[in-house]
Parts: structure tokens; C-alpha cells; sequence
């Protein structure tokens, strides 16, 4: 089952104000101690950000930024071939800049004429039920800082290209950042943790790994998919099976590796009709209700 907490890197906050990232021994940038300490003053400055100030600005580095520049143009190349024309129209309209790693608030002011959303700064973790409970608002919770510059096409945890080029170009769609918000919506109706749960693993094959067939290919819209250099060029290969809520919502996968399987839409249409209107009527009841129609479908 999806645990998000596997995909950040912990931060933490000594009595005394420190602020710790806690990489793992196989991140790219564990043995790089200027790397940790400009995580750690990252991470400090988006857990002393409170709405209604002002979102922090970082001064990236001229590193980081050709990361960004690296990563930007190659994925660029990869969604001229495999992103739906749903993203691809969503971001030329963006527009997302690719000379330079663009402020969060920079993001909020392309993408609030488009669909309404803002960004707003996350050490890290966000919990799961303010992280999508946030939708509602169409505000986006997103990491600001960059993936170690030996590995600038790989990154073990969200960082923000993946935040940016991978959600904020979906994000710029009307019709997708409407799912978004029917997301927000359902948690707010929500109560139990299992059907929090539920609610996130449909998410992750989805807006996380969703992909839809046009004109008899298989291109992708899942965020995941999209600002991911490797993933992407393989996500054809895998399983692909109908939209199905129930087996969505249930299924166990590692987010180590390339999902071996994968729901297809057969348009945008459909991904508004089945995975927009589970959202928009999810309640604490749903999940019991979908296993049980599919239990006694399959007899």
C-alpha cells in the first residue's frame, strides 16, 4: 500500500532550532556535506513559512540551477513523445522557465490564471490529509529544494523538479487541476484512515502514473511519470489494465521501482468520469462498497 512518508527524506527540529534532513545511505548527496547543510537550511525555511507571509525565496546555487537546466531540457524532449496532449497543451501555456529554477511564487503566477492553484513551500513530508486536504483551496504543497548535481536526470525522493515540471504542468490543465480539487473535497468528508488510504493509492495511479490512450498510442499524465527521465521512456512496457477504482485503491506496489503496472484511460473524458467522479462522491464508506461490487462482479 502507498506510504508516503517512504518517498520523503525525514526532517526533524532539535529543541535548540536545528533543522536536520535525514538522507538515506543510497541518496546521491548522503557523503556531500555541503549538499546536507543546504538541505538543512532549505528544510528551515519552509517550516518557518506560515500562510499569509511570504513564500521563501531561494537562492539557488549556480549548480542547482544547471541541474534544473539539464533536467528541464531533457524532459522537455520526452514529452514531445510521450505526454498526452492534455499536458502538453497545459504546458506551453504554462510556459514553466527552463534557464533557471523558477521561485514558488513564481509557479502561483503562471498557474492561478490558468486553473486557480498556488504553491505554497513543504520541508518535506506534508501529512496526508493536509497535503490533499489542501486542494480544496487549490494550493499545492511543493519541496524547493533540487536533487544532488551528480545524478541530475535521478532522484530517490520529490524534489522540485519533480513537483514543478511534474504536477504544476498537469496542474495548468482546468480540467485536471478540477480533479485536484474534488481530491480536497473528498478528504474533507473523510474521517477513517483507511479510506484516506484508499483515496492516495487511487491518486498514485492516477495524477501520480496515470496514463491514457490517443490515436492508438500510450502517452502518459501522472506527474510521477512525467519528471521522471528513466520511468518514462518504460511505462509503455508495462501491465496495462483498464480503469478500476477498486483494484486502484487496493493494490500493493513498491515505489522503488518502476511500477509494473499501470491503469489506462481510453481518453481525458474518461479520467474526468471515473477517477474525477470517484473523488467528487468518495465518502468513509466507499472503499467497502467498490470491493464488495467488484467481489460480487468476479463471482
Amino acid at each position: 500500500m502507498f506510504t508516503e512518508a517512504q518517498l520523503y527524506s525525514p526532517v526533524t527540529r532539535s529543541g535548540d532550532g536545528d533543522v536536520t534532513v535525514h538522507l538515506s545511505d543510497e541518496h546521491p548527496g548522503v557523503h556531500d556535506s555541503d549538499y546536507r547543510a543546504r538541505r538543512n537550511d532549505i528544510a528551515a525555511l519552509a517550516l518557518d513559512y506560515a500562510p499569509g507571509k511570504p513564500v521563501p525565496q531561494i537562492a539557488y546555487t549556480d549548480e542547482e540551477q544547471q541541474v534544473w537546466r539539464i533536467a528541464s531540457a531533457e524532459l522537455a524532449r520526452k514529452h514531445q513523445t510521450y505526454a498526452c496532449t492534455e499536458v502538453l497543451a497545459a504546458s506551453a501555456r504554462l510556459a514553466l522557465p527552463k534557464d533557471h529554477i523558477p521561485q514558488l511564487d513564481e509557479v502561483s503566477a503562471a498557474l492561478v490564471p490558468l486553473s486557480g492553484f498556488r504553491y505554497a513551500p513543504a520541508a518535506g513530508l506534508v501529512p496526508l490529509r493536509q497535503f490533499f486536504g489542501s486542494f480544496a483551496d487549490r494550493t499545492f504543497h511543493s519541496t524547493q529544494y533540487i536533487r544532488h548535481h551528480s545524478a541530475p536526470l535521478y532522484t530517490p525522493e520529490p524534489d522540485a523538479i519533480h513537483e514543478i515540471i511534474g504536477h504544476a504542468n498537469q496542474i495548468a490543465s482546468p480540467r485536471f487541476a478540477a480533479i485536484y480539487e474534488a481530491v480536497g473535497a473528498a478528504v474533507g468528508r473523510l474521517e477513517t484512515e483507511p479510506a484516506l488510504k484508499f483515496l492516495a493509492n487511487v491518486f498514485w495511479f492516477s495524477m501520480e502514473f496515470g496514463v491514457v490512450r490517443e490515436e492508438g498510442e500510450v502517452r502518459c499524465y501522472g506527474a510521477g511519470l512525467l519528471s521522471s527521465y528513466g520511468e518514462i521512456e518504460e511505462f509503455r512496457q508495462a501491465d496495462l489494465r483498464p480503469l478500476d477504482v477498486a483494484a486502484m485503491g487496493t493494490a500493493v506496489y513498491d515505489i522503488t521501482h518502476y511500477q509494473p503496472i499501470l491503469y489506462c484511460a481510453e481518453s481525458i473524458a474518461e479520467i474526468e468520469d471515473v477517477i474525477g467522479g470517484f473523488f467528487a462522491s468518495m465518502d468513509d464508506e466507499t472503499p467497502d462498497r467498490l470491493r464488495h461490487s467488484s467481489a460480487a462482479g468476479a463471482q
